[in-house]
């Protein structure tokens, strides 16, 4: 994809989010398109569905989970302790308090990370820095936290190690707790996870 491309689709979807939000609800960007559009290529918005789940078993008290889908979709279902967001909701007043803090971990999420990034792209250009996007939303979530498919026995450690995080994940979330397959033990410690760093507020102030 071109960078003309991939600027045609970042432009396109805001045009339409904003055009779809009340006047009196609009903000002015602290972004250009351009700027934005070098952050969207870097990938750094995203956080791997193995980060986000260990941190929800770990009751990690830092991440918000934002479901964007509209609310039939997230009354259907939700990652645990979500609120729910929807996308042509996000420049409301009433959810500016959510979106823009820096105490909680925001990471939004949809049925694939399209929508999800729309959202995030709305904070962004907004100055919002706390916020991310659950990669893949819960259509990979379901493939690689719920019901991981299980690698092949001759596979690497690492390999296998990972499944078992992945497995390990899925069956403290309520995913499946068996596999077709006989996957063997790995030796050794798990594949360490990697962790966002923590935002620290600012003691003091004018």
């Amino acid at each position: 994809m071109t960078g003309r491309s991939i600027l045609g689709a970042i432009i396109i979807p805001l045009g339409l989010i904003i055009a779809a939000v009340p006047e009196n609800t609009t903000k002015q960007y602290k972004l250009t398109a351009g700027q934005l559009l070098e952050e969207v290529k870097s990938g750094t918005q995203y956080m791997q569905p193995t980060e986000v789940a260990d941190m929800i078993i770990s009751k990690d008290p830092t991440l918000q989970l934002i479901d964007v889908r509209n609310a039939d979709e997230f009354e259907k279902f939700s990652l645990p302790n979500a609120i729910n967001i929807p996308l042509v909701d996000i420049l409301n007043p009433e959810w500016e308090d959510y979106i823009n803090q820096d105490v909680k971990l925001n990471v939004f999420y949809s049925n694939s990370s399209n929508d999800a990034n729309q959202a995030w792209m709305l904070a962004r250009q907004l100055g919002y820095k706390n916020n991310y996007v659950l990669q893949g939303g819960v259509n990979y979530w379901a493939e690689t936290i719920m019901n991981p498919e299980a690698p092949a026995t001759t596979s690497p450690n690492e390999e296998i190690a990972k499944y078992n995080l992945q497995k390990g994940a899925g069956m403290a979330l309520g995913g499946a707790a068996e596999t077709t397959q006989n996957v063997p033990a790995v030796s050794g410690s798990q594949p360490p996870i990697q962790k966002r760093e923590k935002k620290k507020k600012v003691a003091g102030g004018c």
